[in-house]
C-alpha cells in the first residue's frame, strides 16, 4: 500500500467505529457572463479582535454575509504546495483542482492563489482561462484559509477567521495568513474574526440564519474557554445573523470536527439537503451524526419563522468508486453554486451521480449543473466546496 495523505475526514465506516464515537456536548434545536471586479474599499492596519481594518466593523447595520446563491465577483482556489501533505497522490490533486477551477471558470472569473515557484505549473495545468496570483500557500482548503466575506452599506469586506490548521492538525504558517494576503491584495477591509474557525464550518441562508456544528465550533482547539453562547454571539454580530442552528457534528474524528458544508446545506430560503448514508451502511460516528441532524432539521424554524423542508441525498455506493478508500469523502453535498452555474461531484456511481445532479439541479432552479470528477480530491477527505470561496458582489454605494 501507498503513501497515505493526512485526511481531511476519517470516514469510518465499521459497527466498531461506536466505541470511539465523540459527539460535541449540548443540543442544538454554458456558462453566463460573470460581473466584472467591483471597488472596495481599501484596507488599513488590522485592528484588534472583532474590529476591521480602516473603516470597517462587523456590526454596522445590515452587514452581514450572503447566501452562495447571489451573483458573485469571482472565485478564490489555492494550488496544492505540499508533498508532505499529499506524497505521491500530489500530482492528481493538481489535476483534479485544475479542472475544478476550469469548470467554475465557464461561469465566473477564478483567481487560484499559488506559489511562485510553483504558479507556472498551476498556469500550464489550469489553462488561459483562470488567474493564478503569486501568493504562498501550504494547501488548496480555500473555502478554510481564504476570507469569508459579508456585505452591507460600507461595501464588501472579508473576515478573517484566524485560520490554525483545522486546531492545529496540519501544517499552515503560510495558509494562515492568505486570508489577509488575499485582501490586501485585492484592497478590501479586513475584519479579525474574535473567534477561530473555518468557512466550511458556516452555511447561511442568506435570510437570517446559520447552520453549524458544535464539534467545529464550540471545540478547545479553536476556541478554548468560550461557550457556545458566546461564539453565537460572535457568529452573530459578525455575519449579521439572527438565528443559529446547531447540530451535535462528530468531533475528532476527521481533520476538520465534521464541517457543516458536506453535512447539511441551505438550498433557497426554508430548504435544507442533508447528506444521508446508504441504507446498508453499518452505525458509525457519521450515521449518528447524520440522524441527529435530520432530527434538529425536522423540529427547527429558520430566522423567518419557517419550518425546514429536508431533502436527504443519499451518498454513492463506495463499491462503485474507484480508488476510494477509508478517507474518501463521498458527500455530494459539497457543491459549490457560481453565477448562472452549479458544479457538483461526480464519484463513480452512475446511478448515484445522475440522481444527485438531478437534485440539486431542481434544488437550484435556472442553473446548469456541471458535474466534476474529484476522485483524487475526495480521497484527501475534501470537495467541491471546500475547495472554492466565493467573493460576493459588492452593494452599490
Amino acid at each position: 500500500m501507498g503513501y497515505v495523505p493526512p485526511s481531511r475526514r476519517t470516514v469510518l465506516r465499521s459497527g466498531a467505529a461506536l466505541a470511539a464515537l465523540t459527539l460535541a456536548g449540548g443540543c442544538g434545536s454554458g456558462g453566463d457572463e460573470a460581473p466584472g471586479p467591483t471597488a472596495a474599499p481599501t484596507a488599513g492596519t488590522p485592528t484588534a479582535p472583532g474590529q476591521a481594518s480602516g473603516p470597517a466593523s462587523p456590526g454596522a447595520a445590515r452587514t452581514a454575509m450572503p447566501a452562495e446563491a447571489l451573483p458573485h465577483t469571482r472565485t478564490f482556489m489555492a494550488w496544492p504546495a505540499l508533498e508532505e501533505v499529499w506524497g505521491d497522490q500530489l500530482p492528481g490533486v493538481r489535476a483534479d483542482i485544475a479542472g475544478l477551477a476550469q469548470a467554475v471558470a465557464a461561469f465566473e472569473p477564478v483567481v487560484l492563489a499559488a506559489r511562485p515557484d510553483q504558479a507556472d505549473q498551476a498556469r500550464r495545468q489550469c489553462g488561459s482561462s483562470v488567474e493564478v496570483v503569486e501568493l504562498m500557500v501550504d494547501d488548496l482548503w480555500a473555502r478554510d484559509s481564504g476570507p469569508t466575506f459579508v456585505t452591507g452599506p460600507q461595501g464588501l469586506q472579508g473576515v478573517d477567521l484566524n485560520f490554525n490548521g483545522w486546531g492545529n492538525k496540519q501544517t499552515h504558517a503560510n495558509d494562515s495568513a492568505l486570508a489577509r494576503n488575499l485582501l490586501d491584495h485585492y484592497g478590501i477591509a479586513r475584519i479579525q474574526a474574535p473567534v477561530t474557525g473555518e468557512g466550511g464550518g458556516l452555511e447561511v441562508d442568506g435570510e437570517g440564519t446559520l447552520l453549524a456544528t458544535e464539534s467545529s465550533w464550540v471545540n478547545d482547539n479553536r476556541n478554548p474557554g468560550k461557550s457556545r453562547d458566546q461564539i453565537e454571539a460572535s457568529l452573530k454580530e459578525l455575519l449579521g445573523l439572527t438565528k443559529v442552528l446547531w447540530i451535535k457534528g462528530v468531533a475528532g474524528q476527521d481533520i476538520t470536527d465534521c464541517h457543516i458544508d458536506a453535512l447539511a446545506r441551505f438550498a433557497g430560503g426554508g430548504t435544507v439537503v442533508l447528506h444521508r448514508p446508504a441504507p446498508d451502511t453499518p452505525p458509525d460516528v457519521w450515521t449518528t451524526a447524520s440522524d441527529q441532524a435530520l432530527q434538529v432539521l425536522r423540529a427547527a424554524t429558520d430566522a423567518k419563522g419557517r419550518s425546514l423542508t429536508v431533502v436527504e441525498l443519499q451518498e454513492p455506493d463506495f463499491d462503485l468508486i474507484q480508488g476510494a478508500g477509508k478517507n474518501f469523502l463521498a458527500s455530494y453535498l459539497n457543491y459549490y453554486v457560481c453565477n448562472g452555474g452549479v458544479v457538483v461531484p461526480r464519484f463513480g456511481d452512475q446511478a448515484a451521480d445522475d440522481h444527485a445532479a438531478g437534485v440539486i439541479g431542481d434544488l437550484h432552479p435556472g442553473r446548469k449543473v456541471t458535474r466534476v470528477t474529484i476522485n483524487h480530491l475526495a480521497g484527501g477527505g475534501g470537495g467541491i466546496h471546500c475547495a472554492t470561496q466565493q467573493q460576493p458582489v459588492a452593494p452599490a454605494s
